[in-house]
């Protein structure tokens, strides 16, 4: 009897310590795998030149599918009980289904944002309706700086779904707007030389010191209410502020020319 006990607990040892040892592996596998595969992020955020945000996305998600391998290898060896980690799942999969199927549709396209780069952080952009400089490119969000000084946050899902305007090119941001003026006895040749060249070079010859190019211009239409212009302004790219500060003052000189040459006339 004796010995039969002895003989019991023996073998009894030996298959734990077969588990235990196939579980290491299985372990140092993952953790190999894991260490791998960031690796590999690491270089190709580096290749893309992408934000320190996505890289940490990244190893978020390789961290998480690392965990889940780790923790069913080690049940599968000891034959652990697995009730919490499928009730845990199912509740999981309960929130995902019923309330989180925008926030999964966000994540994909965040991907396809970080992927296909349709635009930088610092680039001038406009998304469907809403326009700004991009400050923040998340998993989940776009972060706009728009003309009212505010941050929105735009989802992803609708940055994929929408047209966009890049405005930023060669270091500038080349932004176009629009200049409306009622119809009056002066010309569109009169327009240009009286009220827009001398208010162009005016801005220009004011703000020379922040390395702008000169702004241009050119007749845009002529509709029942009058005639627009449009005006091309160059602002060094990142600075959406001075865009937003210079843009209505340009304006403002060309329509106050505008307005003198209908006082005097």
């Amino acid at each position: 009897m004796w010995t039969e006990n002895i003989t019991d607990s023996l073998d009894i040892l030996q298959s734990e310590f077969h588990r235990i040892v196939v579980t290491i592996i299985i372990l140092a596998l993952v953790l190999l795998v894991y260490k791998m595969m960031s690796r590999s992020v690491k270089e190709m955020v580096k290749r893309f030149e992408l934000e320190p945000h996505v890289e940490n996305s990244f190893r978020l998600i390789l961290r998480v599918g690392a965990i889940v391998a780790a923790s069913t290898a080690v049940m599968s060896m000891f034959e652990l009980p697995t009730t919490w980690f499928l009730g845990g799942s199912a509740v999981l999969g309960a929130a995902l289904g019923f309330g989180s199927s925008q926030t999964i549709n966000n994540f994909v396209a965040g991907f396809y944002v970080i992927i296909s780069r349709p635009f930088h952080v610092k680039d001038y952009v406009r998304i469907g309706d809403v326009e700004g400089q991009v400050e923040e490119i998340t998993i989940n969000y776009t972060k706009l700086y728009t003309p009212s000084f505010n941050l929105l946050q735009v989802p992803n899902v609708q940055v994929m779904n929408s047209r966009i305007v890049n405005c930023t090119h060669e270091g500038f941001i080349k932004y176009t707007f629009n200049v409306d003026l009622p119809h009056g006895n002066l010309s569109n040749e009169e327009i240009i030389s009286k009220c827009i060249k001398p208010a162009i070079e005016e801005f220009h010859k004011k703000y020379q010191g922040l390395e702008l190019r000169k702004p241009e211009y050119y007749f845009d239409t002529t509709t029942p209410g009058g005639r627009s212009f449009k005006i091309r302004i160059f602002i060094p790219r990142g600075e959406a502020k001075t865009l937003y500060q210079l843009k209505p003052e340009l304006t403002n000189m060309i329509i106050s020319r505008w307005d003198e040459i209908r006082r005097t006339s």
